[in-house]
């Protein structure tokens, strides 16, 4: 019986992707208001720029579940001789990623073209560990308050409230004082000795 063999392209296999799809990624539970199905069907469609269809894994469980929805990208062949490795990204769930996810791979995915800028943030690893409560909490806060303006909107500040805006003072430039000239005494002015009195 002849074995049959896949062809393989010169420049050898292409990227894949591992799509987690288990207890929490692609369940509404987990990510209300998103279309898993919908997802899954387009990172099926990607192509690469040799028209090389990017093959799709589906796996049970990658382990970090709050990450969710989660997805790896394997490099291809070349792209690993070009030191790429897995790159896992981690809360994929809005549509415009799948667009720059499928641009990124078309310029060669990883070991070959750089993480667009849009992917940075869902970067993470197999290793990730689930933050405390305490710690999301202090994240939720300090993002809320870089978000509010200086006072609540509505509300005004009541330390600002009914308070003209102070402006500026400029120190005063002292003005010199003029000095008044002394008057000069005429020998008129001057004082006269005592009169002798006169015989009369």
């Amino acid at each position: 019986m002849q074995e049959v063999r896949r062809a393989v392209s010169p420049s050898g296999q292409p990227c894949q992707l591992v799509v987690c799809r288990g207890c929490c990624c692609g369940t509404k539970k987990k990510r209300p208001g998103v279309d898993h199905k919908g997802q899954l069907r387009r990172l099926s469609g990607i192509e690469d720029h040799e028209g090389r269809s990017v093959p799709v894994r589906v796996s049970k469980c990658l382990g970090i579940c709050f990450k969710a929805n989660v997805v790896v990208v394997q490099p291809s062949t070349q792209g690993r001789a070009g030191g790429g490795r897995p790159v896992w990204l981690g809360e994929f769930t809005e549509d415009r990623l799948i667009e720059d996810l499928d641009d990124w791979i078309f310029d060669g995915g990883p070991g070959i073209a750089p993480l667009p800028e849009s992917l940075e943030p869902h970067v993470t690893s197999k290793n990730a560990k689930k933050p405390k409560k305490a710690e999301l909490k202090k994240k939720a806060k300090a993002a809320e308050r870089a978000a509010e303006p200086v006072g609540k909107p509505g509300k005004p500040d009541k330390k600002s409230a009914g308070k003209p805006a102070k402006k500026d003072k400029k120190p005063k430039a002292k003005k010199p004082k003029a000095k008044k000239p002394k008057a000069k005494k005429s020998k008129d002015d001057r004082p006269r000795g005592r009169k002798k009195p006169t015989d009369e």
